[in-house]
């Protein structure tokens, strides 16, 4: 649960940082507005536009972030959730667990019997070439 927990507490903090930079954006680029009487003279002259569309971008980020924050807060158990449902649901994840370790086993030992074939034929080729070198040598000696 605390995994969750981190996962939705990280979303919230990427949600901030999000609108923190929009808003960021926003002053950086945004015209200002005129204030009768408190214009300073020569004031800062406007940003040039952004080249790149910052609205869509932060609408993307903020939305796709909005989402997981939805997704993430549905996967939390529920007030219904009772301590014999959970206990339930982590044997079934521990048996489910002990089935794929088992096949994982399994491809490691085939995947070893693979590998030492594939030693043994390496070495009958390169004591064959070994031989056939040999052999060459003797034939051109003679």
């Amino acid at each position: 649960m605390a995994d969750r927990l981190t996962q939705l507490q990280d979303a919230v903090t990427h949600q901030a940082e999000h609108f923190y930079n929009s808003i960021g954006i926003l002053q950086q680029y945004a015209p200002s507005s005129p204030f009768p009487g408190f214009e300073k003279p020569g004031g800062k002259p406007p940003s040039p536009p952004p080249q790149e569309d910052y609205a869509a971008l932060f609408a993307k980020l903020i939305t796709r972030t909005a989402k997981d924050i939805d997704v993430l807060i549905d996967n939390l158990p529920s007030e219904d959730s009772s301590t014999e449902l959970q206990i339930a649901s982590l044997q079934k994840l521990e048996l489910e667990n002990q089935e794929e370790a088992e096949r994982l086993e399994e491809i490691v030992t085939r995947g070893e019997m693979l590998l030492k074939t594939i030693q043994k034929s390496l070495e009958e080729i390169a004591a064959s070439q070994l031989h056939s070198q040999a052999l060459e040598s003797n034939f051109s000696l003679s």
